[in-house]
């Protein structure tokens, strides 16, 4: 397992559509072992393929709350028409946050590290996080969507 460089704002790869993944290989699972690393190192809660500079549509999450899963060529489908507003961040636009409008509740349709088919609801957080990660497969960041968007405050001792 290795550490992986985290790309920022100003890095184009973060624009870019990802493609999907046709085969999973060790090299994949490989990849995927580097990325939960890369993301705990960081102190996150999702990372997103592109962030490391890979163009695959693969994403791990892990809430800590029970929900660690690594997701290959996800489909994410909101559920019903209920909204709601909340606090968000990202790894790759370091020293930001932003209010962003998203669905409670999404349906998502992958594969996981095995090839196998995963399907499952996810609502509040873990709803976000898909849906926050998902979205950097598309090209597109959190502060696009957001409401507000703002310098984290840094507090002096």
């Amino acid at each position: 397992m290795a550490l992986r460089n985290i790309r920022t704002e100003d890095d184009p790869v973060l624009r870019t559509i990802c493609k999907p993944v046709k085969e999973i290989t060790d090299k994949t699972r490989a990849l995927i072992e580097d990325m939960f690393e890369t993301m705990y190192a960081a102190n996150g809660v999702g990372l997103a393929a592109p962030q490391i500079g890979i163009v695959r549509q693969i994403v791990v999450i892990d809430d800590t709350a029970g929900n660690k899963l690594a997701l290959i060529n996800p489909v994410l489908t909101p559920i019903g028409d209920e909204t709601a507003e909340g606090p968000e961040g990202c790894l790759s636009l370091p020293g930001y946050s932003g209010i962003v409008e998203r669905p409670t509740k999404v349906h998502v349709d992958a594969l996981n590290e095995n090839g196998e088919e995963v399907h499952f609801d996810a609502e509040g957080m873990f709803a976000v996080i898909c849906c926050h990660e998902i979205d950097h497969l598309s090209g597109i960041l959190y502060k696009d969507k957001a409401k507000e968007y703002y310098p984290n405050s840094s507090e002096e001792d």
